[in-house]
């Protein structure tokens, strides 16, 4: 059976994938193998390291606009502000650090990971906001502002770190993984769309203007700034973590999205985190 057929099958949350005559049961390593070789195959032209920059890894006039953009990233000084910000102590007189530790570079490939202790997933963005509570901070808004400027810095820091998503010998791991794999590929909203449909199955073609991106390293460049997000917010300034992105795409098929950091949202970072493995973590990144 081709590659694409396993994948169909794996986005329909298919308890076995058919290989020829042989079942086999589905897991997390072989759902892996047939994603990755599936975008490989579905743009041969397209270095395996290149896909963690979405549509510019496809399309050679949108990564001649972007490597011009990229010359002065719009990003930097707001990467600079999550800078400041992380120097900052806290009233207590502690600071980030003392959550995280004094290492910045080491925290970008931490996340997402299974908090066995939780029983849950935990994200980059979420143990900010956790760090700030635990020393008496008030915590900061989930999609935009002072805590996308944060994760900018984070993330420039880690530049480079391999994806390296474990999911854990833990039923309650697993059944986290493919929760966020059954949502990635679940019908939603008025239209009637998964996210596969647009970034898996249709990845490449356009829809008006936009170019869809592939799913293959969706996550290793937020937080992103968006040009369609500068003067959109409050903070105007087009910065925009993870969980504001999904929420736009679950209304731009007409459903209602979740909370950031909800569990959805967190289990649905875990599995396409986890999908991206072995690739590098370059955020901050500019996005149309």
């Amino acid at each position: 059976m081709k590659t694409r057929k396993l994948n169909v099958l794996i986005g329909w949350g298919a308890a076995v994938l058919m290989m020829g005559s042989v079942a086999v049961e589905a897991s997390p390593e072989r759902d892996l193998k047939a994603f990755q070789t599936y975008f490989v195959e579905k743009f041969p032209l397209t270095k395996y390291s290149d896909f963690n920059n979405g549509v510019y890894s496809i399309d050679e006039s949108f990564r001649q606009q972007w490597e011009s953009i990229e010359e002065f990233p719009p990003y930097e000084s707001f990467m600079e502000m999550g800078e400041e910000e992380w120097n900052k102590a806290f009233a207590n007189g502690a600071g980030y650090a003392s959550c995280f530790g004094e290492d910045v570079s080491a925290i970008r490939g931490f996340y997402p990971h299974w908090d066995s202790k939780r029983e849950q997933v935990v994200t980059l963005e979420g143990e900010i906001n956790r760090c700030r509570k635990d020393n008496g901070e008030k915590p900061l808004k989930w999609k935009v502002g002072t805590l996308a400027y944060l994760s900018a810095y984070i993330a420039y820091e880690g530049r480079g770190q391999k994806v390296d998503v474990v999911i854990p010998d833990d039923p309650k791991a697993v059944a986290a993984y493919e929760e966020g794999k059954r949502f990635y590929y679940a019908k939603r909203g008025q239209l009637n769309l998964a996210c596969a449909d647009c970034h898996v199955y249709q990845a490449g073609q356009h829809i008006r203007a936009d170019l869809l991106s592939p799913s293959l390293g969706h996550t290793t460049g937020f937080p992103v700034f968006r040009a369609k997000w500068s003067g959109k917010s409050k903070s105007g300034d087009g910065m925009g973590t993870l969980h504001r992105r999904l929420g736009g795409c679950n209304k731009q098929v007409r459903a209602k999205p979740f909370k950031p950091q909800s569990e959805e949202y967190r289990n649905l970072e875990y599995f396409l985190s986890y999908m991206g493995n072995g690739m590098e973590w370059n955020g901050p990144s500019y996005r149309k």
